[in-house]
């Protein structure tokens, strides 16, 4: 009798069930903060989201229902829904606080992975424990995206190098300095994360409406501040301080920042004793003024100093095997001075026409002053170590393999001026939407070079290949002048023109019960380039470009896509100068031809939101333009003499490991190989193998607000173990495997989840303090070779140039 009334009582639950679905989401502000108790409501059904932002609510299938989330101090946000079968929808909505301009209030997920767009979340910046404190770290986390160097920012994806990347910042393409050659040069990352709202990235296969550039799309947007906030932020390697408000009656927004940053930390930290003065600056403000309900007039400025004074004074590494050690000492005279001056500016107007049509009109420029100035002796002895341990000179240099020295000269300037005039348009009308855009850019560059080297081999100056003597010293002198092993010295002055356009079209709908997205569109690009007052030179690429994104209705959230097309990157500056320092303006425009297919798997473990993300690429790439890396600086070839290819797998797991914070692990594994002149294939520069990036937040239980973040990278050797003026085809030799562990404690004093009424932290709106250890484990990674000869064998030694050891550091960041 009673499992009759329990049946009883639970037939009409199980009915309800079988004619409903679930809706479930997160709900968060545009500060990206979780909301609870977020009334979510159609007719009398109703829940409320959990301290997550979390809800879960379940509606009729074959019905059109309107649900309304409602929240103190917010916009009432309302959405319709018409589930036609039985399975998940997922909606995670941003509400607006009512003293907000209303723009978008949905963040579209499904939208961005359809076009196979990654979000980041800014708030992870400031959070793990990085050198650079950069958004560039957290792109290196993902899979595809390897950096073998933690004081640069500069990053390469799927077998592109470093200038294969876009980067964009409220729309308008920005750009680095030309004549930087370390990490520990470039200071500071053009974006500064105190002013970021937005992250999109994407690594292939991305649409018509981003630039000419091979590898991958970076899509910052800067925050339009809402109230007044001060935030000041400090570190034993620098600071900064970001002032926001609205300003002439809430018309004028307004963000400012101001960054500080010291090297010398990690640089002390190196075998190498020296006397080390950076001192990197940069100051950037983005306003925005709501002139009316039409018109909004933008500005974007950047300055940027960096002074980097290096004088060397010593240098000693062991390397080699336990049975054969071998130890390099240096000693040097002399020093190097480099400055990068660098400054931007952009002005906007956007007009919005209709409710469905929108208009931008944007004027750019940017200027950068560089010079390179360097005067560096160095006098090495190379020996074998004493590794008999019952030896009385145990440790010690017994015999000395290589004496020699070298003289490094540079004076070299460049003044660039590059500026822009473009127009963008957008049309979104149901379904359907047309991007279009125009745009004229004029780039003006003087660059003048001066650089040797001279190498001395136990008294004997080497000449650089192709002399056409044979040196018989010392049976017969040498009585011809010095020649440096390596020269440099020319002067170009460069204008180019381009006009460039493009012309997309988006539509979203069903294929039958299943949810559809695609795009199809083409970029065009004109050039004219113009060297050393030559005649001009013209040239022109076609474009074209299509995704594809089909979400079936099935009970698993799953989302399938795929894209491609052909990408063409029209050469720049240091792509038409070849190794020589001359300029070829004949050089044609790289072409790969990108496919590219990808799965969001979205699903719930231990009660709590997951994702599995995996893509397969295949790059095929023709008039490659052959080139070398010497840790930050690429040298081309200047001549497309070469074919490629790339090809891999990228896998990402990202949810909540930990209840309320976000971590993923993600894979790749690639395999990237050029044929120059015809030779055969070999690897590029760029091809590291496997690629495991881990990125985990956690809290101590019992007290939560005590967090850790711990970023772990391993990436396998690139090659690069051949001297630069070298054949490639000689030297394959790969570098070590790179491995680097960094830790971050962070202790929450104050912040938007635990407010002080009274007390001297009530003044705060968020205050912490952490301690980073960079490289925990104090692993000995390299990025390049210093090449040693040996007498007695005439072969060449690649003593390995050490990055940055164990370091701790300090933090302190506060909001007013």
């Amino acid at each position: 009798m009673r499992k009759l009334v329990l049946l009883l009582l639970l037939f009409p639950a199980l009915v309800w069930a079988q004619k409903t679905t679930v809706v479930k989401g997160f709900v968060k502000n545009k500060q990206n903060e979780s909301l609870e108790k977020v009334s979510v409501r159609y007719g009398d059904v109703g829940t409320t989201t959990n301290k997550r932002g979390y809800y879960e609510i379940r509606i009729p299938l074959d019905q059109t229902i309107t649900l309304t989330f409602s929240y103190v101090g917010y916009r009432t946000l309302t959405k319709e829904f018409t589930a036609k079968k039985r399975t998940v929808i997922r909606f995670s909505p941003v509400m607006i606080s009512k003293n907000e301009v209303l723009d978008e209030v949905i963040i579209k997920n499904d939208r961005n992975n359809a076009e196979g767009v990654t979000t980041l979340d800014a708030k992870l910046i400031d959070k793990i424990p990085s050198p650079t404190a950069s958004i560039e770290t957290l792109l290196m986390t993902l899979p595809g995206v390897s950096n073998n160097n933690e004081l640069s920012t500069q990053y390469n994806v799927r077998g592109g190098n470093f200038d294969e990347n876009l980067v964009y910042v409220n729309g308008i393409e920005v750009y680095r300095p030309f004549l930087i050659r370390s990490g520990q040069q470039e200071g500071l990352s053009f974006v500064n994360t105190n002013m970021v709202q937005n992250i999109k990235f994407s690594a292939g296969g991305f649409q018509a409406k981003y630039g000419d550039r091979l590898s991958s799309v970076l899509d910052i947007t800067y925050r339009k501040p809402k109230e007044f906030s001060l935030a000041v932020d400090g570190s034993l390697l620098g600071g900064s301080i970001t002032i926001e408000d609205l300003l002439w009656n809430d018309k004028l927004s307004a963000i400012v920042g101001i960054r500080y940053r010291d090297n010398s930390l990690f640089v002390n930290s190196k075998q190498i004793e020296t006397n080390f003065r950076p001192r990197f600056t940069d100051i950037q403000s983005f306003l925005s003024y709501k002139h009316d309900e039409q018109w909004t007039f933008n500005f974007l400025g950047n300055f940027s100093l960096n002074n980097y004074d290096y004088q060397p004074v010593t240098r000693r590494t062991r390397f080699g095997t336990l049975n054969d050690p071998l130890e390099l000492i240096v000693f040097y005279e002399g020093q190097e001075q480099d400055k990068y001056l660098t400054m931007f500016g952009a002005l906007s107007a956007e007009y919005q026409v209709n409710d469905d049509f929108k208009l931008t009109a944007t004027a750019s420029a940017y200027n950068t002053q560089e010079e390179e100035y360097f005067d560096i002796a160095a006098n090495y002895n190379l020996g074998e170590v004493d590794s008999n341990i019952g030896s009385e000179n145990f440790g010690e240099v017994t015999f000395s393999q290589g004496i020699g020295s070298q003289l490094n000269h540079s004076r070299n300037d460049l003044d660039a001026l590059i500026a822009n005039l473009q127009i963008r348009g957008s049309y979104q009308k149901d379904d359907h939407q047309i991007d279009f855009g125009l745009k004229y850019q004029t780039e003006d560059i003087k660059d003048r070079i001066r650089e040797f080297e001279v190498v001395n081999f136990l008294g004997f100056s080497i000449n650089p290949d192709g002399l056409g003597f044979i040196n018989d010293q010392p049976y017969t002198p040498y009585i011809g002048p010095i020649v440096p092993f390596q020269s440099i010295r020319t002067e170009n002055e460069l204008t180019i023109n381009r006009i460039l356009g493009f012309l997309q079209y988006s539509k979203k709908g069903f294929l039958g019960e299943h949810q559809i997205w695609w795009n199809v569109g083409v970029r065009g690009q004109s050039w004219s380039v113009k060297a050393n007052n030559g005649n001009a030179v013209n040239q022109f690429i076609f474009s074209p470009r299509a995704q594809f994104a089909i979400k079936p209705d099935w009970d698993k959230d799953m989302l399938f896509r795929v894209s491609g097309g052909l990408y063409a990157q029209p050469p720049f500056y240091k792509e038409l100068r070849g190794f020589d320092g001359n300029i070829n303006p004949n050089v044609k425009a790289q072409k790969s031809v990108h496919a590219v297919a990808g799965m969001d798997y979205s699903f719930e473990m231990w009660d709590r939101p997951f994702k599995l993300t995996t893509e397969v690429y295949y790059k095929s790439l023709s008039d490659v333009n052959s080139y070398v890396v010497d840790n930050v600086r690429i040298r081309y070839q200047a001549n497309n003499n070469a074919k490629a290819y790339a090809t891999g797998i990228d896998v990402r797991l990202n949810g909540e490991f930990v209840p309320g914070n976000e971590s993923w692990i993600s894979l790749g594994i690639l395999k990237t190989e050029e044929n120059i002149d015809n030779r055969g294939y070999i690897a590029r520069p760029t091809d590291q193998r496997v690629k495991l990036g881990i990125l985990f937040q956690d809290y101590v239980p019992n007290l939560p607000d005590l967090k850790a973040y711990l970023n772990l990278v391993y990436n396998t050797g690139v090659p690069g173990g051949a001297p630069a003026y070298a054949d490639p085809y000689d030297f394959q030799f790969r570098l070590r495997d790179y491995r680097r562990a960094d830790l971050g404690v962070l202790y929450v004093f104050a912040d938007a989840n635990k407010k002080h009424e009274t007390g001297w932290l009530s003044q705060f709106k968020e205050l912490t303090a952490g301690l980073e250890l960079f490289n925990m484990f104090d692993i000995q990674n390299s990025i390049t070779n210093t090449w040693v000869r040996d007498a007695a064998t005439q072969n060449q030694f690649g003593v390995p140039n050490f990055l940055s050891g164990r370091i701790l550091n300090f933090r302190l960041s506060m909001r007013f």
